[in-house]
């Protein structure tokens, strides 16, 4: 490799000699694109097979800009010249860092120690305060926070969000109306025009083939008219809008051009410009120079990625530092669109080298858990066959399969953690229900906690009536309970008495002490913290773990948030369930509500009707539950009870609402989406949504999924403000149409974007900063497939030519993906 780079400086050679004093020698050079094209050429054959992938297509690149060189005049060689040296300080920077990543297990111990300490000095040096660059200070840093810029490494990935191709200079007379372009002319004409009280700078510009004129109505104004005397050359970038005199640009980019300048080396113009997201006091020329100048060219070399270079290779990913460099400045003859789209090759690196540490802690989390050791459970199976033959319905095929999925974890001598999907309806109790009787029939206890009272009440009614034909016994803890009911169940579950606890997070306190939890079962597991799961958890000796979600998760987002976890999915429902029919209507129809309303209550059915707000707010015009469950009971219905609840009620008042409705004491229950979750409401048969555009389709279909828990035939009316959004509108006719959750969130995701999607910034979902997992899925799979891969491999990172990674992902996360095995 050494002598392929020698050869790639002898090109360097005679390109320094041409440029040398401002291109003095160039008019001297005979056939400079001729010989510098059988140099290339001879270069492309004698790269290493290995490294072909990427170090061919620059050295092709490379063979074009000379393929026509000695044809071109001056202008035109000094282009290429300028350009061919850029494409070689790329090359010969990527050579130092391909060599400098040849596998690992070739190596030293001393030289990997080396590499390890290369690593922490990058650290250091990208963790540099963004204020000590050069053109920054203590004002400007302080603006860059206010955009979570505060370390040079923050800026270096601070990528443009989009970008503009200036590489045509426009003459003016082809200029075309509704089109950012760019030309270069001269001042003819700078003065003030007064538009009644409203002071105008007027610039007009010539180029020879017509006049333009430039307008500013702010700014700086005084500098202004300073720097555009007549005669001054510039170079100007702006939108071009018509006028009746003819065309104009309103507050261009623009750059003033000394005589000499031949326009090759500006950073805003001829070339494609990146676009950064502006704040007050950071504009667009500003933070192209302290990125070119000051983080890329002082620090884009301490830029590390210790992806192993055989995935690089093999997933033909760039140079890391051609990919920061170029993300920011593409090269002249790349084509702008997919760097606009965030799907350059550039782009591709930076993405999946974040998507490949997270997907590896993931990874790494998960073969821990593998290495964990765990309760293998006996499958006798004699209960689980009872509790079977006790059910009036037969299980769908999707539950046994996931069933079984679930038995041969228990039965694994490896902890269990495993998520189970299920949309609305799709018996995940059941499911949880025949783990927990398998755990039981071992000698063990179970537990499952709920994020409400409501919630936890509910199962303790559900599981207590399939355990007690089996012998079983069922217990609940919550909060809310006098403590001398509290200290008898605490006494059941330490001594074993309690063979399946259901609860709320009371489960997870100091004073609850189980004999032998043998399985944790977490229900709506998105409503709690991390560490709360693991408390539950570590209330036994190697418990297997099973959470629940009703919220369909889109594959995609499974991967990131749930990446070490085992995955099942209840993909079919119960045969007979009736789909529930949505219909959306608008405030015009709401009387046509009503009586559908009384129509249902006559029938001995009851109704929910959901607000997205508790009380009225001054800032939205929007009705809110607290008062209309008064107007609803006052004015409309005043012949049934209508009943409120809300997230801010005590629990013992929600719990006594709930217990009314349930027993079918109130009719009409006015709520907020603090009944989204689980509630099972036999005679429910109508959901009402007002202001349904203000949810996201997961939520509705999580609203509409309180009603045809039985064979009722239910309906949800989707009450909508019809001045919302097209794109609001599309969303609730996707929801009228469309039952199947899945295909929902899948929408929803698309929609709202994952943060919204799940609802809380605590949920588990990774804050990238470059990568989108609805953008990049195929990169994101990509990254997955090979970071599991490396971890099935060397589960502990403990091989050599693994050292450096594993430093890397240690320094990255800092604990935050729980790698104490790893550490």
């Amino acid at each position: 490799m050494e002598s392929f780079k020698k050869n790639l400086q002898k090109i360097v050679q005679p390109l320094k000699f041409s440029a040398r004093d401002d291109f003095k020698n160039l008019p001297h050079i005979k056939d400079l694109g001729k010989s510098m094209a059988g140099i290339i050429a001879q270069q492309i054959d004698a790269i290493p097979p290995a490294w072909e992938n990427r170090f061919e297509p620059p050295l092709r690149n490379l063979l074009n800009i000379f393929s026509d060189y000695d044809a071109q005049d001056s202008v035109g060689k000094k282009t290429r010249i300028i350009e061919a040296a850029k494409i070689l300080e790329r090359l010969l920077e990527a050579i130092d860092v391909y060599d400098a990543s040849k596998p690992l297990s070739l190596l030293k111990e001393e030289q990997i120690s080396e590499r390890i300490s290369d690593l922490k000095t990058s650290a250091e040096k990208l963790s540099v305060p963004i204020q000590y660059l050069k053109g920054v200070g203590p004002k400007m840093a302080a603006r860059f926070q206010a955009k979570k810029i505060t370390t040079v490494e923050d800026l270096l990935y601070f990528l443009p969000r989009t970008y503009e191709d200036r590489r045509e200079i426009r003459r003016i007379n082809k200029l075309e109306a509704g089109k950012i372009q760019t030309i270069i002319a001269v001042v003819a004409l700078s003065e003030f025009r007064y538009y009644g009280k409203k002071r105008i700078l007027e610039v007009t510009v010539s180029d020879h083939t017509a006049n333009l004129t430039i307008k500013w109505f702010k700014g700086q104004m005084s500098y202004l008219t300073g720097i555009f005397k007549k005669g001054v050359r510039a170079i100007f970038t702006g939108l071009v809008t018509p006028n009746y005199a003819g065309k104009t640009m309103i507050h261009p980019d623009y750059e003033i051009l000394d005589d000499e300048d031949d326009d090759e080396n500006l950073l805003n113009f001829k070339r494609i410009v990146p676009v950064y997201s502006e704040t007050e006091g950071l504009h667009q020329k500003y933070i192209r120079k302290v990125m070119y100048y000051g983080a890329l060219d002082q620090y884009s070399r301490y830029i590390a990625s210790p992806v192993p270079a055989e995935i690089c290779r093999r997933r033909n990913l760039l140079n890391i530092h051609e990919a920061i460099l170029t993300v920011h400045f593409p090269g002249h003859d790349e084509q702008i669109q997919p760097y606009i789209d965030a799907r350059s090759e550039a782009h591709r690196r930076l993405i999946y080298d974040e998507f490949f540490f997270f997907q590896l802690g993931m990874a790494l989390k998960k073969s821990g858990r593998v290495l964990d050791k765990g309760i293998s459970f006996r499958l006798e199976g004699r209960l689980l066959d009872r509790f079977y033959a006790s059910l009036p319905f037969s299980l769908t095929a999707a539950q046994q399969r996931v069933i079984a999925e679930i038995q041969k974890d228990l039965q694994s001598a490896t902890s269990m953690n495993r998520l189970l999907q299920g949309d609305v309806g799709s018996g995940k109790t059941l499911v949880a229900m025949a783990a927990m009787i398998t755990v039981c029939e071992n000698g063990f206890q179970a537990a499952l906690m709920a994020p409400t009272e409501i919630l936890a009440r509910q199962h303790y009614n559900t599981l207590s009536s399939w355990a007690k034909p089996i012998g079983l016994r069922v217990v609940l803890l919550t909060g809310s309970m006098a403590n001398s009911a509290r200290n008898e169940i605490l006494s059941q579950i330490a001594s074993g008495q309690a063979d399946i606890m259901i609860g709320t997070h009371a489960l997870i306190q100091e004073s609850v002490d189980f004999k032998k939890l043998g399985l944790a079962v977490i229900d709506e597991q998105h409503r709690f913290g991390v560490m709360q799961r693991a408390s539950l958890r570590n209330k036994g000796i190697h418990a297997d773990v099973l959470v629940m979600t009703a919220t369909p998760i889109p594959r995609t987002l499974a991967m990131t948030v749930y990446g070490d976890l085992d995955v099942s999915v209840i993909d079919e429902m119960p045969p007979g369930k009736k789909p529930v029919r949505t219909i959306l209507m608008g405030e015009s129809r709401r009387p046509s509500v009503y009586e559908t309303i009384r129509r249902e209550i006559a029938r001995g059915h009851q109704v929910f009707i959901v607000y997205p707000l508790v009380e009225q707010s001054e800032n939205l015009d929007l009705k809110d539950a607290t008062k209309m469950a008064d107007h609803l009971q006052k004015d409309i219905f005043t012949d049934c009870r209508v009943g409120l609840i809300h997230g801010r009620m005590k629990d013992q008042e929600k719990e006594s609402v709930m217990r009314d409705f349930h027993e079918n004491k109130i009719a009409i229950l006015v709520a907020t989406t603090v009944i989204e979750v689980g509630i099972d409401v036999p005679h429910a048969s109508l959901m009402v949504i007002e202001h349904a555009e203000r949810f996201g389709l997961s939520q509705l279909h999580q609203l509409r999924g309180r009603v045809g828990r039985r064979d009722i035939p239910s309906t949800c009316i989707l009450l909508a403000d019809y001045k919302v959004s097209a794109d609001a509108r599309k969303r609730l006719k996707v929801m009228e149409k469309t039952t199947d959750g899945f295909a929902l969130a899948e929408e929803d995701l698309v929609i709202r974007g994952p943060g919204d999607f799940l609802g809380t910034r605590q949920s588990g979902l990774p804050d990238f900063r470059i990568a989108s997992i609805i953008r990049d899925a195929r990169i994101l799979n990509d990254a997955k497939e090979d970071a599991f891969a490396l971890a099935a491999r060397d589960p502990l990172l403990d091989k050599p030519e693994h050292a450096i990674l594993k430093q890397a992902l240690i320094a990255k996360w800092h604990g935050k993906l729980d790698l104490a095995r790893t550490g």
